[in-house]
Order: C-alpha cells, then sequence, then structure tokens
C-alpha cells in the first residue's frame, strides 16, 4: 500500500538525496516536503523530482506546530522523515541558539504534531516517526577504541551534538510515554552531490578549482567514517520499511578515513581529472594547482577548533543482521562520483557560494 510521507529539511543535502531516492524506488508513493530553506537548504536540490505528480513542497519552519498538523491531515501522511537540523559544529560554536530552536524546539513540535494526529485523534494506528540523528551524539572515540554500537553512551562535544542528543531522547520519550511509533538512525559523516560546499569535501573540491588554500585543523589526522549519501538514503529506507518500533540503527560507510588523507585523495584525484580533460582548464583557469599537477600545494594547516572531536565511527553490525544494509558505494567510487558531480554542477554550487540563491530565497518567501 502507497505511503505519504512527510519529509522535513527536504531541500537539503542529505534530504534531498532521500528524496530522490524514495521516489526513485516508491513512485506511487506520496512526499511532501517542509523546509525552512535557511543556508543549506536549497530548493534546487530538488528540481529532479520537481515534475513528478506525487512531489510537492512546503516552505515553512519545523518549529510551526500548526503548519505541521496542516500538512499531516491534508496530505494524509502516516510517516515522518525528519532530517531537519542545524548541522555545522563550527557554525553552532558561535551560534548555539540557532541549534537549540531547530534541533529541539523543532523537533519537539514536530512530535506534538504526530502525536495529536496519529494518536489523539486516532487518524493513524500504524504510522511510523522516524528521526534521522548524527555518531556525534556518541561524543569522540581514541584510536584503538570500538566504534560506536546502538549501546554506546551518549557524550555530545559540541552544541550541535548536544542539541541532536537532545532531540534524541525527546523522541524515544513520545515512544515511551505517549505510544508515538518512532526510530531513530545515526549516521556517520555523508558525502556525495548537493553536498553544502562549508562541508570538507565539497570544500575541498570547489577551494581548488579556484586556487584558494585548502584549511586543516590542527594536526589532520581527525578520523571519521565517511558514508556516500545515497548508501544513507537506502539505510533509512530498510529502517522504515524493517526496522523495529524503538529501535535505534546506526548506518555507516565501515570506511574510515582521516581528514588529511581525505584531502590528499581529492588532491591528487582533481590532479588527475585535469591532466585528463585538458577542456577543465579552460572552464576553470583559476585552478592553477590542478592544472599544473599540484593541488596539494594549497594544503594549509589552521589553529584546531574548540571541542573538535578526535575520532568518529560507526559499527553498522545491528543495521547489517536486522535489515540486510550493506553499503553500495566503497569510497574509492562514490568520491569519483562526487568529485565529478560538482565539476558538472558549477551553477548549482555557484549560486550557493556567492550568495545569490539566498537573494533569489529572500525574493520569493520573504
Amino acid at each position: 500500500m502507497p505511503k505519504s510521507l512527510l519529509v522535513t529539511g527536504g531541500a537539503g543535502f542529505i534530504g534531498a538525496n532521500f528524496v530522490h531516492y524514495w521516489l526513485g524506488q516508491y513512485p506511487e508513493d506520496k512526499v511532501v516536503v517542509l523546509d525552512a530553506l535557511t543556508y543549506a537548504g536549497n530548493i534546487a536540490n530538488l528540481d529532479p523530482v520537481k515534475d513528478n505528480r506525487n512531489f510537492s513542497f512546503v516552505h515553512g519552519n519545523i518549529c510551526d506546530q500548526d503548519l505541521a498538523e496542516k500538512l499531516l491531515r491534508e496530505h494524509d501522511a502516516d510517516t515522518i522523515v525528519h532530517f531537519a537540523a542545524e548541522s555545522h559544529v563550527d557554525r553552532s560554536i558561535t551560534g548555539p541558539d540557532a541549534f537549540i530552536e531547530t534541533n529541539i524546539i523543532g523537533t519537539h513540535s514536530l512530535l506534538k504534531a504526530a502525536k495529536k494526529l496519529w494518536i489523539d485523534e486516532g487518524l493513524k494506528p500504524e504510522h511510523r516517526f522516524h528521526h534521522v540523528s548524527t555518531d556525534e551524539v556518541y561524543g569522540t572515540l581514541e584510536a584503538d577504541d570500538p566504534a560506536f554500537n546502538e549501546s554506546t553512551p551518549y557524550a555530545p562535544n559540541s552544541p550541535y551534538s548536544a542539541s541532536k542528543a537532545a532531540s534524541d531522547h525527546l523522541v524515544r520519550a513520545y515512544l515511551h510515554t505517549y505510544g508515538l511509533q518512532v526510530s531513530t538512525s545515526n549516521c556517520s559523516n555523508n558525502y556525495g552531490p548537493y553536498h553544502f560546499p562549508e562541508k570538507l569535501i565539497p570544500l575541498v573540491i570547489t577551494n581548488i578549482l579556484f586556487n584558494k588554500a585548502l584549511p586543516i585543523y590542527g594536526d589532520g589526522k581527525q578520523i571519521r567514517d565517511w558514508l556516500y549519501v545515497e548508501d544513507h538514503a537506502r539505510g533509512i529506507e530498510l529502517v522504515i520499511n524493517k526496522g523495529i518500533v524503538g529501535e535505534c540503527y546506526n548506518i555507516g560507510g565501515i570506511n574510515e578515513w582521516t581528514n588529511i588523507d581525505i584531502v590528499q585523495l581529492v588532491c591528487k584525484l582533481m590532479n588527475d581529472t585535469f591532466a585528463e580533460d585538458s577542456e577543465l582548464a579552460k572552464r576553470f583557469p583559476e585552478a592553477q594547482a590542478a592544472i599544473s599537477g599540484d593541488a596539494a600545494s594549497l594544503i594549509t594547516y589552521v589553529k584546531d577548533r574548540p571541542g573538535h572531536d578526535r575520532r568518529y565511527a560507526i559499527d553498522p553490525t545491528k543495521a547489517e543482521g536486522e535489515l540486510g544494509y550493506v553499503p553500495a558505494e566503497s569510497f574509492e567510487t562514490g568520491i569519483k562520483k562526487t568529485l565529478q558531480w560538482y565539476l558538472d554542477n558549477e551553477e548549482w554550487w555557484s549560486k550557493v557560494m556567492d550568495g545569490s540563491y539566498q537573494d533569489w530565497v529572500e525574493s520569493q518567501y520573504g
């Protein structure tokens, strides 16, 4: 039976990739995206599905409980997939208030809306509120520590991760207090198409194209577990369709890399790509280091940021055993796809970086 999904934050990086994936897999399902179109949300991310008859977009804030109730009622939604979140650690350090508002208050507004319609009014006895969280709620790991699993105690170290941990606890509370049918997934670092250019991998790619410095925090030996974004979408699909109500599932790429090794790999791939395609030098004449085959010369070490966790790593054994989750992309295949997407989609990232997209949002939505 077709589902009707309300996807919050569906114009963001991970949310948009999930919407593309879901409508490709389930063309009869209805998908409604609710997004505030803040700096990290981009309606252009949804261009691949904008003409799909079962897709619709609503500009709005998850803190608006009345709007959430209205959308759940109008679209007869039985599933919420909750991506909407402030998610950049650096921004949470300089401006934590927005993270508290969106990640905690916003999540609670959605939970209240779902409870009111699905439980209090009994409109959808069978429903699912799926909450997308992060591995950062678990804190940090030493080099020889075992990877995070679903039993790892929470120990957030930044305003961002603390706000996500709080939202995770609220979701759990609405199951045990009110019977809301919830699930949670905690993912490792995502990468892929439509990734906002302030994040590490797209930042390195675009900075190389402009011959700008590639900033590396501290010694660059921080370790992250990288997950191709479509593999994340596939993992969420499995949780929604096969996951047990009330359970949490870790979705990881089984793919640990230090930040400096990531940057050096992207530099090498950019050197190779420019060497193989002479047209790139014409399209990106400022990319002198890559044109000369020495993109790594742009690497610059900068002071480490406060509260910078040393290592994250996800143990996806539970998702593998219970749901059959296995990443389809290796890092080598995924990073090549990602790099090529950025080279092919200059118009998208240039509008994000020069502010013209946000100017357009203001003109359209005020």
